[in-house]
């Protein structure tokens, strides 16, 4: 049984449509991918954070006085600033890169010729890709 209709056919909308009711302080409470979401758009405060960090960094190092400079080093070696830094790093760029990973398939699938390259394979191609580039920065940095 649908909608009412009028003479001519076309249907009646009613006067008191469904709302479902949301609650605008928790909805991506309800469900892990918008919790995944919402923790993926929360990386924006690191990008913000590492933007001004910058313009600090850069207004240090211009500075006549190299005394600044060596401050702001002395200052980010400090342990609650390394712990921070190994968070954010943990956090914004394994984090991102595993969901940006599991997203790839979709949106890059990959044809050759007839055949449809399996998701996983692609995958598994992005993480080889990730640690080869991770090796040769470790290596042009030094850590080998």
């Amino acid at each position: 049984m649908g909608a009412p209709e009028t003479a001519s056919g076309a249907q009646i909308m009613s006067r008191r449509p469904y709302i479902r009711p949301v609650s605008k302080t928790t909805w991506y409470l309800k469900q892990s991918r918008y919790r995944g979401y919402m923790l993926r758009e929360l990386t924006c405060l690191l990008v913000a954070f590492y933007c001004v960090l910058t313009m600090i960094a850069l207004a240090a190092a211009m500075d006549a006085d190299p005394q600044r400079w060596s401050e702001f080093i002395l200052g980010q070696q400090k342990p609650a600033w390394l712990v921070f830094h190994v968070f954010a790093l943990v956090f914004f760029t394994v984090y991102q890169t595993i969901a940006w990973f599991r997203l790839a398939p979709k949106a890059m699938p990959l044809q050759l010729g007839d055949k449809v390259v399996a998701p996983g394979t692609i995958v598994a191609a992005h993480y080889v890709a990730w640690g080869v580039v991770s090796l040769v920065t470790l290596w042009i940095a030094g850590v080998f």
